[in-house]
């Protein structure tokens, strides 16, 4: 509990004391009247004087100024002898109360999420002329060593230089699992070291670190509004006026109509219905409850290991009907491994060099399969003139030889024909001078979770799954049948995606959804309806380009990211017909008389409340979905 919210609850105690006190005070007139203010000014004096504020700078339709003239008027007919001085205090004491425990499970919100994102590092220890010193990771400069003891968490982004150890990732990705890594591994920030010493050469500044990514990512996504929220936002503007104004005619017109028929006008009467209308029309359940949903709904998702940039997005992912699925990283492992060799005129070791030597300078995970496969490392003196041309293939002189190696559209490209190959796995065709040398297959493993991701996807609600992917048509057959997608798009180069993107949504009616990398899916990641990258822990690009971001490489996240987003959907569209339902029925009972001003703290205070604790629901949306 924070100082200002023991504050208030001081100010509530004290006032709910005397106002029970005073109901058993004999006083009159003035006396009493005195007595009384008391105890209202002790828990209203702050909205008292936020109204006359919002007055002054033009912001007058709110909810401060709807309990400022609904208890000041509600205090008047209590001097008039119409009213009853307790319904003025205890209608601003139950708002108060409403807003404390509004303020307190905001508060208990932005903990939690706090407590989960607590990734930032207080230090690094840098390590000089044998000597290790604390600094600010701000000031840690890359290229910098860095010691990391068991307990400690790792400060900068970096690449183990030496030692041996486990990290907790459970603060980025939601997972227990410890990840083992030794001399050689990349280490990301915001990762806990458990075991063994390890130190790390700094590869990146504090403020491009995945940490610092992962933290702006979280403390901005407030703001970006839903839809919802915006609509809210409106509502508010026009209700409070509204309501206002038909509070107005409500304590004026029934007591003229009844001047000019000759009856008694009961001023009294009607000014105190205006007044409880006044008190029920308050609008903050709704302006509360909503944007807290959607804060506690981002803040449960990152529990899980899934970051949405916005509010916005998250109510975009609630309507997502299909998803497009990546195939290599994301319904496979992207760990490649030559299968087979098919040479022609030559042996297949110098098959396997020549195109591992063309493929040298690439950092394509097909082009290091192949590098890995041939195992040799005299490479740098043997290979001139390499170009690479993304989606088809590559070019370099080898030993004196000019070498193409890429797919059939890059061997046509070089005027060769090459034959016709069924193989289950990416295959890469090799020319050497013009003529054809061969090929080799290179496979991919389908990721264990990935049949069950597909299929939870389908329980989740998603009508269509479909995966796009630059392999040929009989390894992408082979994953569809391992995982079970709607449909398949198989040879198609970069651009060829964001056409196939196109179409779809062109031809879907609700959200799509495009699940990919995040560095060579950039394009099509943007033009989605939700871009979400996959297994981007550490990934800069994935981290930029993707609306919603998976911090590790399960693609069953994917169905319970929808999840989680739809049921804070629900929570949003429960909280508004509720407090819409609640208030129009207390509204209507008012007017016609059948209800007094407890029933209006109970349709404001009440509704808030109620409504508020459901909102918090979404903290915890991740576990129950």
């Amino acid at each position: 509990m924070t100082k200002k919210q023991k504050k208030m609850l001081l100010r509530i105690l004290v006032s709910a004391a005397l106002m029970v006190g005073l109901l058993f005070v004999p006083a009159t007139g003035w006396l009493r009247f005195a007595l009384w203010l008391v105890p209202y000014l002790i828990i209203g004096w702050d909205i008292l004087y936020d109204a006359v504020r919002g007055i002054i700078n033009g912001q007058v339709f709110d909810e401060n100024f709807l309990m400022a003239v609904a208890t000041v008027g509600a205090m008047a007919l209590g001097l008039s002898g119409s009213g009853d001085y307790t319904e003025a205090v205890a209608v601003m004491l139950f708002y108060q109360i409403g807003e404390w425990f509004q303020s307190y499970a905001v508060g208990k919100s932005r903990r939690s999420i706090g407590a989960l994102m607590d990734i930032r590092p207080d230090f690094a220890r840098v390590v000089r002329d044998g000597a290790a010193e604390e600094m600010d990771p701000e000031a840690v400069a890359v290229g910098s060593i860095i010691a990391v003891q068991p307990g400690e968490r790792v400060p900068l982004d970096g690449v183990v230089v030496e030692g041996v150890s486990s990290l907790d990732t459970a603060a980025l990705t939601g997972e227990s699992l410890p990840r083992d890594v030794a001399a050689g591994d990349e280490v990301v920030s915001g990762c806990i070291n458990m075991t063994g010493l390890l130190h790390l050469r700094a590869t990146k500044p504090y403020g491009e670190s995945t940490v610092a990514r992962i933290l702006d990512l979280v403390e901005n996504a407030g703001s970006r509004k839903a839809g919802a929220e915006k609509l809210i936002t409106r509502f508010a503007r026009v209700y409070t006026p509204a309501v206002c104004a038909a509070a107005l005619l409500l304590a004026v017109v029934p007591p003229v109509v009844s001047l000019l028929l000759g009856g008694a006008p009961g001023w009294g009467v009607w000014v105190y219905r205006a007044l409880t209308f006044l008190v029920i029309s308050c609008p903050c359940a709704l302006v509360i409850s909503i944007p807290l949903t959607f804060f506690a709904g981002i803040g449960g998702a990152s529990r899980c290991g899934v970051l949405v940039k916005g509010s916005n997005y998250l109510e975009a992912l609630a309507a997502v009907d299909c998803v497009v699925l990546d195939k290599t990283g994301t319904l496979t492992k992207g760990t490649f491994a030559v299968t087979e060799i098919c040479p022609e005129g030559m042996e297949k070791e110098e098959l396997l060099a020549l195109t591992a030597l063309a493929e040298c300078a690439s950092n394509h995970p097909i082009s290091r399969s192949l590098t890995a496969a041939w195992g040799g490392s005299e490479a740098g003196h043997r290979v001139t003139d390499i170009r690479e041309v993304s989606g088809h293939g590559v070019e370099a002189t080898v030993d004196g030889r000019r070498i193409a190696a890429g797919n059939g559209r890059w061997m046509a490209a070089q005027g060769v024909t090459c034959p016709a190959c069924d193989a289950v796995g990416t295959v890469v065709h090799t020319a050497v001078d013009g003529v054809y040398a061969g090929y080799i297959v290179i496979s991919d493993e389908v990721k264990a979770g990935a049949a069950e991701a597909v299929a939870a996807l389908r329980r989740a609600g998603v009508k269509k799954t479909v995966m796009l992917t630059g392999d040929n048509e009989g390894a992408a057959r082979a994953v569809v049948e391992a995982v079970g997608v709607d449909e398949v798009h198989s040879r198609l180069l970069p651009e060829d995606k964001v056409t196939a993107v196109e179409a779809l949504l062109q031809s879907g009616r609700g959200k799509l959804a495009f699940v990919g990398d995040g560095v060579n899916d950039a394009p099509v990641l943007s033009r989605a309806d939700v871009g979400i990258a996959m297994g981007a822990l550490g990934s800069d690009a994935a981290i930029e380009a993707a609306d919603v971001v998976l911090m590790d490489d399960d693609p069953r996240k994917i169905a319970l990211a929808i999840r989680i987003a739809r049921q804070c959907l629900a929570i949003v569209r429960q909280n508004i017909v509720f407090a819409l339902g609640v208030k129009a029925l207390c509204l209507l009972l008012v007017a016609l008389g059948f209800a007094d001003m407890w029933l209006g703290i109970f349709a404001d205070v009440g509704v808030m409340v109620l409504a508020v604790l459901n909102a918090m629901r979404a903290l915890h949306a991740g576990k129950e979905a």
